[in-house]
């Protein structure tokens, strides 16, 4: 439970700085594409006998190169891209796990994760991961941000546009590496864009989002850590439904935006409960 708590904090936070920058810039789906394309890497990761961890990380770069190729030398619009991608990463991975025997690959934990199961190592993987996440992004915070709300602004300026592209995809992988023991590769995607968007709803600046999110996506991860030791639930469907819980939260009541807090919202409850009140 410790290292399960430990790890669920740490993804927590990584997940929430990630995917503020994919919300921001609109690429919510590059990390779905990312997490279904990993699995011919680590196929092929497996055979070689050396850490999956590798494999995952190279395939699913090469699955965001393919797309952003695609997407700049031809018509091809970005959403189709993407599903090219996803679905082309996915049937590789599949029939490299049949065509160099890899079947001992947990796939059901692959898949769906099960944060009861992590050891040690995985604790240190991901901590190592995000501590070199957050210090590059740290150093890096105003290219970055200055890319992410203006990125022709940002090319005009001289700024290594592609280079700083190549980097996010490269930590929306790293992230995806780290969360598969978690929740798996189907529901990481929630867990990168989860924590992000439902700060989105309740502040305005990038580092309000950043800090908001990373204690929004650590309290859903051990929140549905509990909700799968307790009632034998699969760990990464619990945490994935806390976290949308915390959004549905955000999008009923944040006090700029919320679906009931809206002044004509607001107004015509008031008016309702006046009525009734009178009769």
């Amino acid at each position: 439970m410790r290292q399960a708590i430990a790890i669920g904090i740490l993804l927590g936070i990584l997940s929430a700085v990630v995917g503020s920058y994919l919300i921001l810039q609109q690429m919510g789906m590059m990390s779905g594409v990312i997490s279904h394309a990993v699995l011919p890497g680590m196929a092929i990761a497996f055979f070689l006998e050396i850490n999956l961890a590798i494999g995952a990380f190279i395939a699913g770069v090469l699955s965001a190169l393919l797309v952003i190729v695609i997407k700049t030398r031809s018509p091809i619009k970005v959403d189709a891209a993407m599903g090219l991608s996803l679905t082309t990463f996915l049937a590789l991975g599949v029939i490299l796990i049949t065509a160099l025997e890899t079947n001992a690959i947990d796939l059901d934990a692959l898949l769906f994760g099960d944060i009861l199961g992590v050891t040690i190592d995985d604790v240190w993987q991901t901590g190592i991961i995000t501590a070199v996440i957050l210090i590059l992004t740290r150093l890096f915070y105003k290219e970055l941000e200055f890319y992410t709300f203006d990125p022709l602004g940002a090319k005009a300026c001289g700024l290594p546009t592609n280079l700083l592209y190549l980097g996010l995809v490269c930590a929306i992988t790293l992230t995806i590496v780290a969360s598969m023991q978690t929740v798996g590769v189907l529901l990481v995607m929630s867990l990168l864009v989860g924590p992000a968007i439902t700060a989105y709803l309740l502040v305005r600046e990038l580092k309000q989002m950043m800090f908001l999110g990373a204690i929004i996506g650590a309290v859903s991860s051990i929140g549905g850590m509990y909700l799968s030791y307790y009632f034998d639930l699969p760990s990464g469907a619990s945490i994935v439904l806390v976290v949308f819980g915390c959004f549905l939260l955000a999008l009923l009541f944040s006090p700029r935006q919320g679906i009931l807090t809206t002044p004509n919202v607001r107004a015509k409850v008031g008016s309702w409960l006046w009525k009734n009140s009178s009769k």
